[in-house]
């Protein structure tokens, strides 16, 4: 079959990095398939173009002007027809807004993936529901999505499915070749206990508040990283200077060796205020390493707390600092605790049955090949 995933950008992102292995997947399973750079035109080649092309995904940019650019269906449909698409997969919310409309054009199945709960203005929510009503599925990474999804109306009830976020599980190891190079590639000391996070610098991954539970706890045995960039860079910057914790916190920016990183970490914190089902936290079990993470979205139906990574309250500055301190003194516990969270990784969240979900999903809607 021939597929177009649809992307706002082909920047560095959870989302970006799931539909780079879905669309990978779907490519060595010996489909035709294709992702859609919606960038505007004067942007340059997004950080994961590359990576798509070696992995046998086609790269096409279809830019949108700015603002609202009602030819945008038009030429979106115009592509597809050209190269013969028969499902149109459409990853968050431009991408539902404008190829909606463009896949009926073109006579493709519409399906829709919703990666996260990123709020929208009233405008936006009248635009995904209007979007929502032209769409053949709509999938959530998560029950919590959906059921979010089935609130808001931004699809008829009988077309929300859930399929769950799978990985590419054998990139991940914790061997101690790699952790010395991502130590290495850090500049953190090789005996250092070292806590990391990686994602967006966005309003609801709260890393202001990562720094603060943190601060306390830093010295030169114990090192913060969080890997990634974005507009609240600043605010971290600030909370970390205002922590005197500079000289212990490393923040390298966006990277896309996030797989060797990981390696480096005894512990991943997400301290978000909202959260779909986050790919990293998935990547960082599968490496071994445990997790803590607050409980808000699909997180608590991802980790068992105390048996694969640890769950706190979202915004509880004390409740996060507490369970930090207790794995620093609890080695064994935190071993224990990462070797559960990558044997869950491997047994129920593997790429395979993504792709192979994904698959089922667009023949149920009566796509050949």
């Amino acid at each position: 079959m021939v597929v177009a995933h649809v992307l706002t950008s082909l920047q560095i992102g959870g989302g970006e990095r799931l539909t780079l292995d879905l669309a990978a997947g779907q490519a060595a399973g010996g489909h035709r398939v294709l992702v859609v750079d919606l960038a505007p035109a004067g942007d340059p080649p997004g950080a994961l173009a590359s990576e798509f092309r070696a992995r046998g995904v086609s790269v096409e940019r279809v830019p949108k002007a700015a603002g609202f650019d009602p030819t945008l269906p038009l030429r979106l449909a115009a592509l597809f027809r050209d190269r013969g698409v028969q499902v149109a997969h459409l990853h968050n919310r431009l991408p539902l807004v404008y190829g909606a409309p463009a896949a009926r054009l073109a006579r493709a199945v519409a399906v829709h993936t919703r990666h996260g709960p990123r709020p929208s203005s009233r405008r936006m929510q009248w635009l995904l529901r209007g979007a929502g009503r032209l769409l053949h599925a709509y999938v959530a990474v998560s029950p919590e999505l959906a059921e979010l999804a089935r609130r808001r109306g931004e699809c008829a009830p009988g077309r929300i499915a859930v399929i769950e976020n799978g990985i590419d599980v054998d990139r991940f190891d914790s061997s101690p070749e790699r952790r010395a190079a991502a130590r290495a590639a850090l500049g953190l000391p090789a005996g250092a206990w070292v806590v990391g996070s990686v994602g967006r610098f966005a309003p609801e991954k709260d890393y202001p508040l990562l720094v603060r539970a943190c601060a306390p706890l830093l010295g030169p045995e114990v090192r913060l990283v969080i890997v990634g960039d974005g507009a609240t860079r600043p605010d971290v910057e600030r909370e970390v200077a205002a922590g005197g914790a500079a000289a212990w916190v490393a923040l390298p920016g966006a990277r896309q060796d996030v797989a060797t990183l990981l390696s480096g970490l005894d512990l991943f914190v997400l301290s978000s205020k909202m959260e779909g089902m986050p790919l990293v936290v998935l990547e960082a079990m599968a490496a071994g390493v445990p997790v803590v993470a607050a409980a808000v979205g699909g997180l608590p139906a991802l980790i068992r707390d105390g048996e694969t990574g640890f769950l706190v309250p979202p915004g509880d500055e004390a409740a996060l600092r507490a369970r930090l301190a207790m794995l620093r003194g609890a080695p064994e516990e935190a071993r224990r605790i990462g070797a559960n969270a990558r044997a869950s990784a491997r047994t129920r969240h593997a790429g395979h049955r993504m792709v192979r979900d994904y698959l089922d999903l667009y023949r149920r809607l009566g796509v050949r090949g």
